[in-house]
């Protein structure tokens, strides 16, 4: 049976998250978790393919999509708790995970945390520590204190897709610039503070589940290298690159789930 619902839980701070399933329920399930800016949707072009392998668990982070926007910092705990509390209500025992960029800084919150709730680790386009702090300080200041978020929008783009991509009437563009653009800003502050906080440069020693690290060869936001840095960091991580900038899903689409797939049914 294949289910497509999207309904929602409330966490223990009383915050709604929305979530979504698409796939057939006997299939191992695959929790993805997104960029910051962007909504469940983002992984929309690879639904089809990870599906004839998965039971896809998709949903809003706080601050984002359907999910309610609460104001003030976001913490990375509150963030990975977030996710504790949606497996905790869908009575998911244990589950893959791939996340993208501060998606894939909660999946690494994930494998430090609550080892035992995650079976394989995909983290894609991230990075253990984006410092120093303080240069997050004026962009969370500018924003808030913005009219809306068009400065930002474009930002995230030019930074997300290559300029092929941008200099176009790109479909799949103009979904995430439209994404942007209802975003609240309060959402989006909210995440950079949780970026500005972090640093999983020691912690991500403790990360022991089998783990792929994907990295985009031509990301300004986490390069290569932050790639290869965080792969060298958790023990027995493989590590790949991909000839993208940082939506390495959408602009590498194929080659990003032929690795994706290969790691995740690969027998122990």
């Amino acid at each position: 049976m294949t289910s497509q619902t999207r309904t929602a839980i409330t966490t223990g701070d009383g915050v709604r998250i929305v979530y979504r399933f698409d796939g057939d329920e006997n299939k191992p399930v695959l929790l993805l978790s997104n960029s910051i800016g962007t909504d469940l949707h983002m992984w929309d072009g690879q639904v089809s393919a990870l599906t004839e392998h998965f039971r896809l668990l998709r949903y809003d982070a706080r601050g984002h999509g359907a999910s309610d926007v609460p104001s003030g910092p976001y913490s990375l705990d509150r963030l990975g708790r977030d996710v504790v509390e949606l497996l905790d209500a869908l009575g998911l025992q244990r589950v893959h995970v791939l996340g993208l960029s501060l998606g894939g800084i909660v999946a690494q919150w994930l494998g430090i945390h609550v080892p035992e709730r995650v079976d394989r680790l995909v983290l894609s386009n991230t990075a253990a520590y984006l410092g120093p702090a303080n240069q997050w300080d004026r962009p969370i200041a500018e924003l808030l204190e913005a009219p809306d978020m068009q400065v930002t929008a474009e930002r995230f783009l030019h930074n997300w897709f290559p300029a092929r991509m941008l200099h176009g009437d790109d479909e799949v563009v103009e979904g995430f610039r439209r994404t942007l653009l209802a975003t609240q800003r309060e959402g989006v502050a909210g995440s950079w503070a949780a970026v500005r906080d972090y640093d999983l440069r020691r912690t991500a020693t403790l990360i022991h589940n089998p783990t792929l690290v994907i990295a985009g060869e031509h990301d300004t936001v986490t390069s290569a290298e932050h790639g290869k840095e965080l792969a060298a960091t958790v023990p027995g991580a493989r590590f790949t690159v991909l000839p993208t900038v940082h939506m390495a899903n959408v602009e590498g689409q194929a080659e990003f789930v032929d690795a994706v797939v290969a790691f995740l049914t690969e027998q122990s």
